[in-house]
């Protein structure tokens, strides 16, 4: 799930991105209202948790904003002013939910898990990716494979989730040190090969075949092998 949380209080914004990334979740943070916009209407996000008092831009404009683009991104309203008419105004302006600050994070969790299945059926699909006998459930935060539970460490499940996403694609190690480790610079580090390795452990040792394969020179694929490479 990505997740776009333009939040000004400091403090409260690095709270919720490391929570919401423990859930498993890929955010992005802001706390600048107009640079908040052109993310939002600019890239395709799952949520948007949106604060209301924002520097630049408020919130209620950019909620207007999105929603007069056609832009029906899932929003979930986090502010300060929890009086019945602002909550009512938030709402009307756009909002799929309202959650007066500072949040109890297990009401936001909960929260969120609830926007997810009021979205259409279509989109709620992709709440569970796929790829031949390997399944990830992005709500419980569950892995399987040919029937067998899989356990993941957040990173972990971060990395396989974007492969998923990507699947048949080659990924870079550019692409996964940013949407995985949040890294705009190559930290120069083996991390990704540790990861990779630790990953590959879980989800091919011990199963027919290999779903994720190294592309030499160019980075990390995770596709179904043709009948071929399997052996059959």
């Amino acid at each position: 799930m990505r997740v776009l949380l333009i939040e000004d209080d400091a403090q409260l914004g690095a709270y919720l991105k490391k929570a919401l990334a423990e859930m498993g979740a890929v955010v992005d943070l802001t706390e600048d209202g107009r640079e908040g916009l052109l993310m939002a209407a600019s890239s395709e996000y799952d949520l948007l948790l949106l604060d209301r008092l924002l520097p630049q831009v408020d919130g209620l404009t950019i909620l207007r904003t999105l929603r007069a683009s056609g832009i029906q991104t899932p929003v979930l309203i986090l502010s300060a002013l929890g009086d019945v008419d602002d909550r009512v105004e938030g709402l009307r302006a756009g909002g799929d939910d309202y959650l007066v600050k500072p949040p109890v994070f297990s009401e936001l969790q909960a929260r969120i898990e609830a926007l997810m299945r009021r979205m259409s059926p279509a989109e709620a699909a992709s709440t569970r990716l796929r790829l031949g006998d390997l399944e990830m459930d992005l709500l419980t935060r569950e892995v399987s494979r040919a029937g067998e539970r899989i356990a993941l460490q957040p990173r972990e499940f971060r990395l396989l989730e974007y492969l998923l996403r990507h699947a048949g694609q080659v990924v870079t190690r550019t692409m996964l040190l940013e949407h995985v480790w949040d890294y705009h610079f190559d930290p120069q580090t083996n991390v990704i090969d540790v990861h990779i390795s630790r990953l590959r452990g879980k989800i091919d040792k011990g199963f027919a075949y290999s779903l994720l394969h190294t592309v030499r020179g160019a980075g990390y694929t995770l596709r179904v092998p043709d009948a071929a490479e399997s052996g059959k």
